[in-house]
């Protein structure tokens, strides 16, 4: 059996050595700048019961996910209801017109949006599972601007037809436990909960209620 002189491990152990640590700034850089795009691309909802962290999906629907984080960058999703909530299907919010609790109109919400222009649909590959996000629009596919809805079970006859945006990845519990609609009255609520905030970027304290 052969070896290696002993003088040769060592130089080629210095070798290795020295080029990590030439690597180690590089690798260390990397890893933040991935934290800091995880970051700005999660968002948070605060409910009653809890914290829902949400994966956005910026690659796949760019403009939808630049006007949710603008709009909870901005403090316009804080305090508006889940104005339509169905049973095994999904959980609709984001009505900043009509749907605040500070000046919430029970007659018109659902039908507003926000101030800013209505966005053309970026249908995509992500199917609508239990937790997918996904904009809610009239009836023309362009028509999405501020309200969206989160998935209580699958949902397929909704792929391509509806922009997924993200889906939760903490906190699904929380959602399924948003105060339900009317099966009556296509599952509106009556004293709905409420988005108590909603940030963007995840948070590190438990997201249960305190």
């Amino acid at each position: 059996m052969k070896f290696f002189p002993f003088h040769l491990i060592q130089n080629i152990m210095k070798k290795y050595l020295a080029l990590l640590v030439l690597l180690l700034p590089v690798l260390m850089t990397e890893a933040q700048t991935k934290n800091k795009s995880d970051a700005e691309n999660t968002l948070t909802i605060e409910l009653k019961d809890g914290k829902v962290v949400i994966e956005l999906f910026p690659d796949d629907a760019p403009k939808h996910v630049e006007r949710i984080k603008k709009l909870a960058s901005e403090g316009k999703y804080d305090g508006v209801a889940f104005h339509r909530v169905i049973d095994g299907f999904m959980a609709q919010t984001g009505d900043i017109e009509f749907g605040n609790k500070k000046d919430f109109n029970s007659g018109s919400v659902g039908t507003g949006g926000s101030d800013l222009p209505d966005l053309p649909a970026e249908f995509n590959s992500h199917k609508h599972e239990k937790g997918t996000c996904s904009m809610a629009r009239a009836a023309s596919p362009n028509s999405a601007n501020s309200q969206f809805f989160i998935c209580f079970e699958p949902a397929p006859f909704l792929d391509n037809q509806y922009t997924v945006w993200g889906k939760v990845v903490k906190g699904m519990e929380f959602v399924d436990k948003i105060k339900m609609g009317s099966s009556s009255a296509n599952g509106s609520v009556k004293d709905p909960d409420f988005m108590q905030k909603v940030t963007v970027g995840s948070t590190k304290k438990s997201d249960k209620k305190e």
